[in-house]
């Protein structure tokens, strides 16, 4: 990944800031307005920290954020070990802001007791204060077997360790698949981050590689796999890889009551559709306030100083708040047209930004 990140949508922050335009209108009633920012709290329930940042973490508490930070079975990313040992002391410097979400390896999952060791390592994890798990795109992406098939999600070799995280109650983190864009051309794609990113990634960039499962089988072999853990909690990252159509997600909410979504590397997404149709997507944030989380997928990284990581978080918190709390005409370099931000109700505001993320992980931020 480049030194600053959003996991499945790598780009500069540039592309991550919607630019106000000029002439903005008064703010609508009940709603929050810039003044609001500092005072509201917030979770961005989904960022990658890797380091101790001493002035980002001032910088969120600036800011009122507070953090769940994901391990990912991610080659770009630290050693699994290195990212645990990370996320434990960040933790415990700052129990208040910062929680950690674990993660396990799946290159062994053929060897003989390996869903055994996983559960264990995974209990000895959530243990020591993680409060959830993540599981990765690998699963469809990336990882085959002996046979060379592709191993999805739903594969009865990795059953074992679902079993064992439902049978916990444990929140499941899922990223399966990635955007629609992921399967067209570059040219094609919707937004500017997905034509950087595949372009620099084309290991991920799944247009014409028939060898890997589509886009519609990935994401059956996570609703099968929700089918089979009919209890097990989940949240599908990444607005679960639906973003092209809130009508979609409406689709999945309903059809799986216990799982909810983030906004994560995906409110570009949002902001294309609301181009065309801004009461539509308005509409959708409202009626599923109560399952969708606020999260950016920022990722730190040794490269990048820790100064210019703060300014780039605040960045990215500043604008998602303005499409999400006002009315304003904005633009961004994701896309050629202008949009109008959301300006949700307080109350729906404050589902999304915290009360839905500290329901989800009660354990967390005390």
């Amino acid at each position: 990944m480049t030194v600053m990140t959003r996991l499945a949508v790598s780009f500069t922050v540039s592309f991550a800031t919607a630019l106000l335009c000029a002439g903005a209108s008064a703010a609508p009633a009940d709603t929050y307005t810039d003044a609001d920012f500092a005072k509201v709290e917030k979770i961005d329930a989904h960022m990658h920290l890797h380091g101790a940042l001493p002035l980002f973490m001032q910088r969120a508490q600036q800011d009122n954020v507070r953090i769940l930070t994901i391990n990912v079975d991610y080659p770009d990313f630290p050693a699994l070990p290195e990212q645990e040992r990370v996320a434990l002391d960040l933790h415990k410097r700052y129990p208040h802001d910062v929680a950690f979400a674990t993660t396990f390896a799946t290159d062994k999952f053929e060897t003989p007791g390996w869903a055994k060791a996983t559960n264990a390592q995974l209990d000895r994890t959530l243990a020591a204060g993680a409060v959830g798990v993540k599981v990765w795109k690998n699963l469809g992406m990336h990882l085959r077997d002996h046979a060379g098939k592709a191993v999805l999600i739903d594969d009865p070799r990795l059953k074992p360790v679902f079993d064992h995280l439902e049978g916990k109650g444990t929140l499941v983190l899922i990223h399966q698949a990635e955007p629609l864009n992921c399967w067209l051309p570059v040219e094609k794609m919707t937004t500017a981050s997905d034509r950087e990113y595949f372009t620099k990634h084309p290991q991920y960039h799944m247009y014409g590689k028939t060898e890997w499962p589509s886009h519609e089988q990935l994401l059956g072999a996570r609703d099968h796999l929700l089918q089979l853990h009919p209890k097990m909690r989940a949240v599908g990252v990444h607005l679960a890889s639906l973003e092209w159509d809130v009508d979609e997600l409406a689709k999945f909410l309903e059809r799986f009551p216990k799982a909810s979504v983030d906004l994560s590397a995906r409110i570009a997404h949002l902001q294309h559709q609301a181009i065309a149709n801004r009461t539509k997507v308005r509409d959708f944030m409202i009626r599923y306030q109560d399952r969708i989380l606020y999260g950016t997928d920022l990722a730190s990284s040794g490269s990048q100083p820790d100064a210019d990581f703060a300014a780039d978080a605040h960045k990215a918190w500043v604008s998602d708040w303005a499409f999400l709390t006002s009315d304003r005409q904005l633009t961004s370099p994701e896309l050629a047209k202008p949009f109008q931000g959301l300006a949700l109700p307080r109350a729906v505001v404050d589902k999304i930004y915290a009360k839905n993320a500290r329901r989800e992980f009660p354990q967390a931020w005390h």
